[in-house]
């Protein structure tokens, strides 16, 4: 793979302690790529910045800093984010900062230093109610906070790459899962929040029915294709979905499938729908497999066995309720209003 890339470039990357921004770096490092990449700690753990890494403790949205920190970047991934699609609905201005201005700082900086590309990490929830699977070509229709600062960053990136001359590549990334995941957050992850419970004796808390349907990507099928974005010549100017479009299971069946590997008696405990949120989420991986050889190599229950055995590793963790709710009233799910996870 490297042979076929100019591996004296530098990659930048925003979230580098973060679960994507880290594997990623660790994936470049292995190439004999020079990394860097900055972050604040909010949703990610200083320990899983490699060693080898150039890091810089600095807010995305600080736009003088992060000129700094970019300085002799080549190709910049955007993966810093805070991802809380259901929590958006609560704190639309925390998250419209971490995902819009966030994006547009990292576009200027970015473009000040004289970067050749910028991969920008999107989010599924881009297509909200589309018809599943969900295609790139289809129109966004944003359900949430979350999805509709995601589009807007979107339309930011390719219309400063078309002014300042770089080039510029979207993926599409969903539900991903794996070891370095942050575990104790309430507000996010899924399949991470069920795994933490279960291995304390706890009762995983589903809402509403339970048959949304998602599916699951493993951190390393994700990992790359990602990297591929960085240099293939047919990428450029693409929205490209990465992950998995089989295994398309219910929550109810991810949390009979953890309880099945844990060996954990399941008896959910189920919850109130949470407003805004999307019924049936799937990507289709057809433009993946055509334009980055995409291929899954785990299995939803690989992924999953990787993730248990860390965490368990790790060891479980109280929940940390770390972010505020902009707005507590009598739609605000009563799990963080009243601290239940």
């Amino acid at each position: 793979m490297s042979s076929k890339w100019p591996n004296n470039d530098e990659i930048f990357i925003t979230g580098i302690a973060g679960f994507l921004g880290s594997h990623l770096a660790d994936a470049f490092l292995e190439e004999g790529y020079r990394v860097a990449g900055n972050d604040t700690f909010v949703g990610g753990y200083e320990e899983n910045i490699p060693e080898q890494a150039e890091f810089h403790e600095v807010d995305c949205k600080d736009v003088a800093a992060m000129k700094e920190a970019m300085e002799g970047a080549d190709i910049v991934y955007h993966t810093a984010a805070l991802a809380y699609e259901g929590l958006s609905v609560f704190s639309p201005a925390r998250i419209n900062q971490s995902i819009y201005q966030a994006t547009s700082a990292t576009l200027a900086a970015a473009a000040d230093v004289g970067i050749d590309r910028f991969v920008f990490c999107s989010s599924m929830s881009r297509y909200g109610e589309n018809e599943t699977p969900f295609t790139e070509d289809m129109e966004p229709q944003p359900q949430d906070p979350y999805a509709i600062s995601k589009v807007a960053a979107e339309e930011m990136v390719e219309l400063m790459a078309e002014i300042h001359n770089f080039e510029y590549a979207i993926a599409v990334p969903h539900n991903i899962i794996g070891p370095r995941q942050r575990y104790d957050d309430p507000f996010r992850n899924v399949a991470a929040i069920f795994i933490n419970r279960m291995l304390q004796g706890k009762q995983p808390i589903i809402y509403g029915d339970g048959e949304q349907m998602r599916c699951f990507t493993f951190v390393q099928d994700n990992v790359r294709p990602l990297q591929k974005l960085a240099f293939y010549d047919n990428v450029v100017g693409e929205t490209i979905n990465i992950g998995p479009d089989d295994e398309f299971i219910t929550i109810n069946h991810l949390a009979e499938t953890i309880a099945d590997i844990i060996d954990f008696d399941l008896e959910p405990i189920y919850k109130p729908d949470r407003p805004q949120e999307v019924k049936l989420a799937n990507c289709s991986a057809d433009k993946a497999r055509d334009m980055l050889d995409y291929e899954v190599e785990y299995t939803l229950q690989d992924g999953l066995r990787e993730m248990i055995n860390w965490i368990d590793q790790k060891g479980p963790k109280e929940f940390e309720y770390h972010l505020e709710c902009e707005i507590v009233n009598e739609q605000t799910p009563e799990t963080w209003t009243n601290e239940l996870i």
